[in-house]
């Protein structure tokens, strides 16, 4: 129930407006965000890679229905690898459709994902296409391919807790994708997502044994993307059954959370790489990471009572 009062929340233009003002809110979304501009990202990338961690950079925000708004998107990731190339950084960059006009028109998505892709190429970046609601779902599958088709420094963001995950990844399959495998933090009605959590985990592990074998046969990018420990190490051990080395296997993780872990996962010889979220249009993302994790309501209550 209150994963499902977070999500509703984070759909709110009414509390986005009003509780983005508040200082104590503020101060809790720096645990799991460095700052508003890409230079805060950009500077925690810098010493997330001296432990061997790579960081993915994206700016938040969606649903974008001006043309100049996404150009002006488009041309801010731009900046972003220039300047992470300028650096020498280990970093990439994930891109929500809706920030690059999908509702707009799907070309022009296509467009601008191309513009941002071809710039990646030639600094060798690679790009994550995310994946947004249930309604998002056909028009990014599209997109990736058409993509993929041409620029093979790219992957796309597939949720465990859609019903319909299983079959669309197999449709992918055939064109050697790159994926990130989530569970998934829109509200979804019970027509389209799994409700129980349980029933999410059990499809996450069944769609990474699918991709670990893809692993093992065809060495495509595979990258798990989750903060359950429990979760992970049965993808740890079925990997190891299947003689996948540890540099082979990915995890990817967000900013602010488990960064013990995380290093400690790094040192070890896994491929790590950490999620930088950054922008002012932070509050949707905010609460969908409370909603995944209900328990970091806490650290928001120890704020307000500390002000």
């Amino acid at each position: 129930m209150l994963r499902g009062l977070l999500l509703l929340g984070s759909e709110n233009a009414f509390l986005a407006e009003r509780m983005a003002r508040l200082a104590f809110v503020h101060r809790a979304v720096r645990r799991f965000m460095p700052g508003e501009t890409s230079e805060d990202a950009i500077e925690e990338a810098e010493k997330l890679s001296a432990s061997r961690i790579t960081s993915m950079l994206t700016l938040l925000g969606e649903k974008v229905t001006d043309a100049e708004e996404a150009a002006e998107v488009t041309q801010h990731y731009q900046g972003v690898l220039e300047a992470v190339a300028e650096r020498e950084l280990n970093a990439e960059i994930s891109v929500k459709p809706t920030q690059l006009g999908i509702d707009i028109g799907s070309e022009l998505a296509a467009a601008n994902l191309e513009t941002i892709l071809a710039t990646a190429e030639a600094r060798g970046q690679f790009v994550w296409i995310d994946m947004e609601s249930s309604e998002y779902v056909d028009r990014t599958l599209h997109l990736y391919l058409t993509a993929r088709a041409r620029y093979v420094n790219t992957g796309v963001c597939l949720q465990a807790y859609l019903y319909r995950t299983a079959e669309d990844l197999a449709g992918l399959l055939p064109a050697k994708p790159s994926i990130r495998l989530v569970k998934g933090a829109y509200a979804e009605g019970p027509e389209a997502a799994y409700p129980k959590k349980k029933d999410v985990d059990e499809n996450y592990l069944k769609l990474a044994r699918t991709l670990l074998e893809e692993v093992r046969e065809s060495g495509v990018r595979v990258a798990f993307a989750t903060h359950d420990e429990r979760l992970f190490q049965t993808i740890e051990d079925e990997a190891a059954e299947r003689g996948i080395d540890r540099g082979d296997l990915e995890i990817q993780m967000l900013y602010g959370i488990g960064t013990a872990r995380q290093m400690a996962l790094a040192a070890k010889g896994y491929k790590v790489v950490v999620l930088i979220s950054y922008g002012t249009a932070w509050f949707p993302w905010y609460m969908r990471r409370l909603a995944e994790r209900p328990a970091n309501l806490w650290f928001v209550i120890r704020k307000v009572v500390s002000r």
